[in-house]
């Protein structure tokens, strides 16, 4: 796994912390900013139109953008980590919260940058999620809990599920079925991957263990 970009959300992130490493960047999108405190770290970059802050800080890299814009403000952090090289991306304080609308639009900008050959995550508190474009996602055998599998867009084709207690092989998911959901970890080496098509995947990991799950880059 390369450098990482870690993107700070506005909502709760629970007792996630985070431990960058040189050549990491920290973007607190907005209101993301009131969090770093509790996350044990300090922003690089602060970004957005800060109407949900209320205030601009003095203590980082700041980029202003309108409030009438196109792009939510975690978009626009996505874009510009990408803009900068990076291709690990990983969403903290992007679940949950007063707007569950924004944890859909989250889950679209982690679509948006896998199609682009990134690898993107977005962690909530005991739970993950990852997107797959044409690609595969490997989980190491101390994983435990629930996996979920969801067809984002046109249908998924060539979908495996191997090493949970539920195995798929060579199937098809599309958006209008839930056939993927609530599988489970067997205390097995464990990869879900699609031949052609997206996937958002969800599963229950502690923050700290959930960097163990490798994407694959290369084509399924």
């Amino acid at each position: 796994m390369g450098k990482i970009c870690y993107i700070i959300g506005a909502a709760d992130p629970g007792k996630i912390r985070i431990a960058a490493n040189d050549g990491d960047i920290v973007i607190a999108a907005d209101a993301g900013y009131r969090h770093l405190a509790a996350l044990g770290t300090k922003a690089d970059l602060v970004l957005g139109d800060f109407d949900s802050l209320g205030f601009v800080p003095d203590d980082a890299e700041i980029i202003r953008h309108p409030v009438r814009k196109d792009d939510t403000d975690t978009m626009l952090a996505a874009r510009e980590g990408m803009r900068r090289g990076y291709r690990t991306f990983v969403f903290i304080g992007c679940t949950g919260g007063k707007r569950p609308d924004h944890t859909l639009a989250n889950l679209q900008t982690l679509l948006w940058l896998a199609e682009r050959g990134a690898d993107a995550y977005l962690v909530g508190d005991g739970h993950a999620y990852a997107a797959v474009r044409n690609g595969a996602v490997c989980f190491e055998s101390d994983n435990r809990g629930t996996v979920s599998v969801f067809c984002f867009g046109r249908n998924a084709v060539g979908v495996y599920e191997r090493g949970l207690s539920y195995t798929l092989e060579d199937a098809e998911l599309t958006s209008g079925f839930p056939l993927g959901v609530s599988n489970s970890f067997i205390g097995e080496r464990a990869e879900v991957g699609v031949k052609d098509g997206s996937l958002i995947i969800f599963w229950e990991t502690d923050a700290d263990k959930f960097l163990r799950t490798v994407r694959l880059n290369e084509k399924t």
